[in-house]
């Protein structure tokens, strides 16, 4: 019986794809005449392959966190704006409720000064009408001294008669002047009355306005209440960061006068405590302060330098003591050693004006960035510099490439936070900043 041949082991098939794919292969070279060749082996082969692989893994890997990078600060500045855009609209609500407050005062003057009109009518009316009662009451007393005189003397008839005449006409005027004063009595009565009701419907309306006004002050209050929590919020975030970044915020804050920011109006003298409307006044007061500390954080964060000044880098030195990369000596180290391939591009960290750009020592080549606030930001060892003294910078702007000039073993970048003259860890601003970026 013949043999059943056996199937070929898994490392045998593996040589054997290698052979076809990597074959021994010789590169001839011919000089003046003389032939002569290189012989490439298949472990020089496939150790070549390797090394490509790896190059275009790590460049596609960069570029995708390039592209993540950029759309993840493009949401955050929306957001911002997004957030600015809702501020605005709550101060212009709150202004127009401010509008209907100030309509809602002028009528009820107007309503007051028409009742006091009213008033004053009134007490005329009864003025004139105690006039008229004096008069009637003198001519009660001039008849009966007429009446006392025709009875002694009838010797005088013809005399007394005219006279009787006379008075006759006179009573009749009379008659006249009491019917009109009666006449404009009622109409008095009827005006007072229309004024009783005026007043009633008056008094309804305003009860009815102050409901309506104490029901806008509350929601007032609420958005109001809201907008001072969120900022507070936001406040309490940013002041977080500051502290992880290892900084002192009353000194940050100091040349910052909180109370003078974005303030300004005519003067109008306060009235009383008791007048509708003190509890939202003292919300809004307390909003300005949580809005000017806001603005003053706001404006710092700007200037602190939270992101990396590479892309992609490691870690060759931390911040701190520790062992010189040249003599082995111990020594102080007020930077941070961030390595990565020659002639990457270094990015400034926050805006700011160039202080410094050339030559300076043991740095080789070195860029200085004045953040304001006292901070600056040093760059050193570079390849290359891109930025002249003087000149402003945004974030995240490029400024040079890295390089390895000055007292450098290698390709790596030397990058130093100074905050009033004194260095500070910059990993912990990177630190800090990623907990920004991530919000």
């Amino acid at each position: 019986m013949q043999r059943l041949k056996q199937p070929a082991s898994f490392s045998s098939r593996i040589h054997g794809l290698l052979d076809r794919l990597f074959p021994e292969r010789q590169i001839h070279l011919r000089t003046e005449g003389k032939v002569s060749f290189v012989r490439l082996s298949q472990r020089t082969q496939i150790a070549l392959s390797l090394v490509f692989l790896a190059c275009l893994g790590w460049a596609t890997f960069s570029s995708l966190s390039f592209v993540r990078n950029e759309s993840v600060l493009a949401a955050k500045d929306s957001e911002i704006g997004n957030s600015k855009q809702a501020y605005r609209n709550l101060l212009g609500e709150v202004s127009e409720y401010q509008k209907k407050f100030t309509n809602l005062s002028s009528d009820l003057e107007d309503s007051h000064a028409l009742m006091v009109g009213l008033v004053e009518k009134n007490a005329s009316l009864r003025h004139s009408l105690s006039k008229v009662s004096k008069k009637l009451d003198l001519t009660k007393s001039e008849r009966e001294q007429i009446a006392s005189a025709r009875e002694s003397l009838k010797s005088k008839l013809s005399t007394i008669e005219s006279k009787m005449r006379n008075i006759s006409s006179q009573n009749f005027s009379l008659a006249d002047n009491l019917s009109t004063a009666e006449a404009d009595l009622q109409n008095a009565l009827a005006e007072r009355n229309k004024s009783l009701y005026e007043g009633t419907r008056m008094r309804r309306r305003i009860k009815n306005l102050e409901g309506r006004l104490t029901d806008l002050q509350k929601t007032e209050e609420q958005v109001i209440q809201r907008l001072s929590d969120s900022t507070a919020t936001y406040i309490e975030t940013m002041e977080k960061v500051v502290s992880v970044a290892g900084l002192n915020l009353n000194k940050l804050l100091k040349g910052f006068d909180l109370q003078n920011i974005a303030q300004g109006g005519p003067f109008i003298a306060a009235g009383p405590e008791d007048l509708p409307g003190k509890e939202m006044r003292d919300s809004l007061a307390n909003l300005d302060v949580h809005l000017s500390r806001w603005e003053a954080l706001q404006s710092l964060m700007r200037r602190i330098p939270l992101a990396p000044p590479l892309n992609a880098y490691y870690i060759t030195s931390g911040y701190g003591k520790r062992r010189d990369p040249i003599n082995r000596r111990w020594a102080a180290h007020y930077g941070l050693d961030m390595g990565g391939p020659v002639n990457s591009s270094v990015y400034a960290t926050a805006p700011g004006v160039v202080s410094y750009a050339g030559r300076k020592g043991k740095y080789g080549k070195l860029i200085e960035i004045d953040h304001g606030a006292g901070l600056k930001t040093r760059f050193g060892h570079l390849n290359r510099i891109s930025v002249k003294k003087g000149q402003k910078v945004k974030f995240h702007q490029k400024i040079g490439l890295l390089g390895s000039t000055g007292r450098s073993t290698g390709a790596h970048l030397h990058y130093e936070v100074v905050f009033r003259g004194k260095a500070m860890n910059p990993m912990k601003f990177i630190k800090a900043g990623r907990n920004v970026f991530q919000e």
